[in-house]
């Protein structure tokens, strides 16, 4: 609700009414035995909150002869588009895709309204890429799209296409990341996509990276095939069959091109030089590896430059770009954007505005004309590379995990993924969220965020290779804590002190706010801030030496790429019983210590490896838990979710009716409404009101995005994605009453949101921003039929003294055409009617009064509405033909407002004299005007009678 957003406790009206729907209702979900009508809430809407700040992007493309226009692909906020060379971006996949995360883009030469989209993203991040779900396309420059297959799990990351038959195209299929599938190498369509043929398949270990088409002869094709698997501890880069092919039957047939390339081979980048077809450039993981260049169409191939910086972190990178009219001017994307104007001799670093680049497009028109994927999002140049377009403009972050605390209003924190930390507020005073609100709080990209919750001071935050920090809101400063500093780069995993996650956790006590607990492959404490760490249970994983070796091979060992394996993955801590600790492993253990360490219990529930990814213990029942377990690094994607009512003596599954694939990050427990749960999946957002019999979706006005972690908040839901950045589901009180027997209900009136009577705030800016929530009061109401026409629905708004404020009726008044026929031109009128469709419906009251007595013909500086109605008790009741419901609840005053109540009283009483005499000159001054009418009347039939004019007014004779 938005008094417990803006409003510090819990305020509740006490219901006006008693309703008789709800006298049957119970906050247990348990009595339910099937899901509920999604009528009763599915318009219910999430509010994005931020940030404008650009997530990794893999994927882009412009479009010969329109500087303007460009797409870009996410890695896992989907397809984008900008009509204004990046000025402002729009997302133009929601509708149709099934994921988020994009690996490729491809506009047809010959007809830029075809468009070919490859979901899953090629680099394979293990914690940030979900897999993809086939290619789409477009015929209408992206309005709409159609699956065209190739949806089998997999990651596509080029797609081109012929320059002159846009049906036909080519896709290079990466594959699976987990695991071997058959699904990989080249596919070829003819007929635009309805059918495919698999025409380059090497073994279900080796897939396609790459692709590049001679623009001067389709026929010509180039390939780089990538021996590669991937698993929790370890990233298998190069093997048999990786390498390049290539093709002049336009992809019927293929030749491995092996003259002058290293034997074994990972992951390559290769390009074609336009303006010289025989020009090639291939960038290539091996251990003599580097920037190769080719002068005759691949036949030999020349080692240009062995350079590591070229080459680092290739399953990661690797892409390369030539630039189309110079044959020796060519750019390798990496870390940062290396470019070379010497055939590939030596390189310059160019400046961008984030770095860890994958993709380019080059205007074949105009080559200082670019625009460039990474992963702070896309940005385009105009100027080759010496000035870019922002990347506060794009929404499509990636965060980990979310946490929030109890500040007025309330702050979200999270780590976004290739960036820094973040905390944003869930709203603001003035017109909204934007880049100027919002702060990092020390740690890094990776972080579990974890403070005291009433006074978020000092904010303890993880992030890669073991950092911890403390930071100091108050002071600004950032200060290092980790438990046992060591190098971690290059050494073996077991032979460090203490092994910890991408994602290691933290967590501060909630008895005892200088009692913070880090999670390793063991719980540590400490009690003053970092100084003193103190080991607290024994190895809680399951210790397999054997994985815990370098991260990479047989190529390149890859430090930061892969988590360390065998490490605590998750921390819960009870809020009754002090020294309550459950805590997870990336491996599946779940530990459970109900001393504080003393003892320590094993009650997983999972009997084979996998990743206790959270852990939600139930604010209705000590004992009581809920267990989200991911299976996905190890090829398994079904959905895992363990409840325990008996501190885990017996386990029970309760994620029947999720999707095969939808494997579960997060589940959440409602805090008032017991066994009302809330599952986050790899394929969105799902509702249980049963505890777990049954699940149902709510994803409501969600993007196709994974969702990573959530909160409940108060009355709020808070969601954490993969590629959206934060959201905020406000006031989930609907959610609360729904049952099954409600739909029946030909009215229902939810429980209304209070309003805040802000005062004014906020100021200009030329920053996007997110938008707060609406500020007057809501009344969310359920109709199970849509209204006849000659049916109107009314909502009465009555103070604490029962006198009416406010009438807001579904049919247009008198006044309604007064105030219009007098409004400026320049600032239209707009009057909102409450709906009368079928279903679930809100309506915003502005907290006006009712507008003042209008005439024709005279216009007021201020508008004809009525003044703002005091903070104070109210009700509103809703009415439909016989059937009326009312619910009590309150406008709350600004918490920066000073005026007490008293001095709230005399303005209001002030209002109200104004208000009268407003209304009554307004009354006499239309009484003369009748009087007027009525007398200019009588003079006229006079005259046209012929009779003498009685001259009551001078003016009339």
């Amino acid at each position: 609700m938005v008094s417990q957003r803006l409003i510090s406790g819990k305020m509740v009206a006490a219901l006006a009414i008693c309703v008789s729907a709800l006298s049957s209702f119970s906050h247990s979900a348990f009595a339910l035995e099937d899901t509920v009508s999604p009528e009763l809430f599915d318009k219910m809407e999430y509010r994005f909150i931020g940030p404008y700040r650009g997530g990794r992007s893999v994927a882009v493309t412009g479009v010969e002869g329109n500087t303007n226009l460009y797409f870009m692909g996410t890695a896992g906020g989907g397809v984008w588009k900008t009509e204004n060379a990046g000025l402002s971006w729009k997302a133009i996949s929601d509708k149709t895709f099934k994921v988020g995360s994009i690996g490729s883009i491809a506009v047809a030469p010959s007809d830029p309204n075809v468009i070919y989209v490859g979901t899953g993203e090629g680099p394979i991040r293990g914690v940030t890429t979900s897999h993809g779900k086939g290619v789409y396309k477009s015929t209408d420059g992206g309005e709409t799209w159609k699956l065209m297959g190739l949806d089998k799990r997999g990651q596509i990351p080029k797609i081109r296409i012929h320059p002159t038959n846009p049906d036909i195209a080519w896709a290079a299929v990466q594959g699976n990341i987990w695991g071997p599938n058959e699904e990989r190498g080249i596919f070829k369509t003819t007929d635009g996509g309805e059918t495919w043929q698999h025409v380059l398949k090497v073994n279900a270990d080796t897939g396609a990276a790459d692709l590049a088409i001679d623009p001067t002869n389709p026929r010509i094709l180039y390939a780089s095939m990538w021996h590669h698997g991937r698993t929790p501890w370890f990233i298998k880069s190069g093997g048999e069959g990786g390498g390049l092919y290539k093709s002049t039957d336009g992809g019927e047939n293929w030749d491995k091109l092996e003259k002058g390339l290293p034997k074994l081979i990972g992951k390559v980048g290769v390009d074609i030089a336009a303006s010289n077809p025989k020009r090639l450039y291939a960038i290539i993981e091996a251990d003599e590896g580097g920037l190769y260049r080719s002068d005759d169409a691949g036949k030999s191939w020349e080692l240009m430059n062995g350079d590591n910086i070229l080459k680092a972190r290739a399953w990661y990178y690797n892409h390369i770009k030539v630039d189309p009219v110079d044959e020796n001017t060519l750019y390798v994307m990496n870390v940062q954007l290396h470019k070379s104007i010497d055939g590939g001799k030596t390189f310059e670093i160019k400046s961008l505005p984030h770095g860890d680049t994958h993709d380019m497009w080059i205007n074949p028109e105009n080559s200082l004309n670019m625009i460039n994927a990474n992963d702070g999002g896309a940005t385009v140049t105009f100027d080759g590379g010496e000035s870019w377009s922002s990347i506060y403009n794009q929404p499509t972050a990636q965060f980990y995990r979310v946490i929030t605390d109890n500040l007025n209003p309330y702050y979200v924190y999270g780590g976004q993924q290739d960036n820094s930390t973040m905390a944003t507020p869930s709203e603001t005073w003035g017109d909204g969220m934007g880049i100027e609100d919002q702060f990092a709080v020390g740690g890094g990209e990776s972080a579990h965020i974890a403070f005291n919750p009433d006074d978020p001071t000092l904010i303890y935050a993880t992030t890669i290779n073991g950092t911890l920090t403390e930071y100091n809101r108050d002071t600004g400063l950032t200060r290092p804590i980790m438990p046992y500093p060591e190098y971690v780069f290059g050494r073996n995993a077991r032979d460090q002190k203490y092994r910890t996650n991408w994602n290691a956790p933290v967590l501060v006590s909630k008895h005892d706010p200088s009692t913070v607990y880090y999670g390793t492959q063991m719980i540590l404490k400490t009690t003053d801030r970092g100084v003193n760490w103190q080991e607290i249970s024994p190895d809680l994983t399951r210790n397999e030496p054997e994985k815990q070796g370098l991260n990479g091979g047989p190529i390149t060992n890859e430090q930061a790429g892969a988590e360390y394996y065998n490490t605590v993955f998750y921390i819960a801590e009870s809020a009754v019983n002090k020294g309550e600790l459950w805590v997870g492993s990336d491996d599946g253990k779940l530990h459970i210590t109900r001393d504080e360490g003393k003892n320590w219990k094993d009650v997983t529930p999972h009997n084979k490896e996998a990743q206790v990814n959270a852990i939600e213990l139930s604010p209705h029942a000590q004992g009581r838990a809920y267990v989200a377990v991911a299976g996905y690094k190890l090829n398994d994607y079904t959905p895992y979710i363990y409840k325990t009512d008996n501190y885990g003596k017996r386990w029970k599954r309760i994620d029947e009716g999720l999707p095969e694939d939808a494997f579960v990050r997060v589940v959440r427990e409602d805090t008032e409404r017991e066994g009302m749960l809330f599952a986050g999946t790899e394929s969105g957002m799902f509702i249980s009101f049963d505890d777990g019999k049954h699940w149902q979706e709510l994803d409501l006005n969600l993007p196709p995005v994974a969702i990573t972690d959530m909160q409940v908040k108060g009355d709020d839901l808070v969601v954490a994605t993969q590629g959206r950045g934060f959201w905020i589901l406000d006031d989930i009180s609907p959610l609360r009453e729904v049952h099954k027997s409600l739909d029946d209900e030909a009215l229902f009136q939810f429980e209304p949101v209070d309003g805040v009577r802000l005062l004014s705030g906020g100021g200009m800016t030329d920053q996007p921003q997110a938008k707060n929530p609406p500020r007057g009061a809501t009344f969310r109401y359920y109709l199970k039929g849509a209204l006849e026409e000659d049916q109107t629905l009314r909502i009465d708004i009555f103070n604490a003294d029962n006198e009416l404020v406010r009438t807001l009726s579904s049919a247009s008044s008198a006044f309604e055409k007064c105030a219009k026929g007098n409004e400026d031109v320049r600032s239209p009128i707009k009057f909102k009617h409450p709906s009368t469709k079928a279903g679930y419906n809100t309506f915003v009251w502005d907290l006006r009064r009712e507008p003042l007595n209008c005439i024709e013909n005279v216009k007021l500086f201020g508008g004809w509405k009525g003044a703002r109605v005091m903070p104070g008790d109210y009700k509103a009741k809703i009415t439909l033909g016989e059937l009326a419901q009312t619910r009590a609840f309150k406008v709350l005053p600004d918490p920066r407002e000073e005026a007490d109540k008293a001095q709230l009283q005399v303005v209001e009483k002030s209002i109200q004299a104004t208000e009268t005499l407003l209304n009554d000159l307004f009354a006499h001054l239309q009484k003369a005007r009748d009087v007027r009418a009525q007398l200019s009347d009588v003079v006229a039939r006079q005259r046209h009678a012929g009779k003498q004019c009685v001259c009551i007014y001078r003016a009339h004779c």
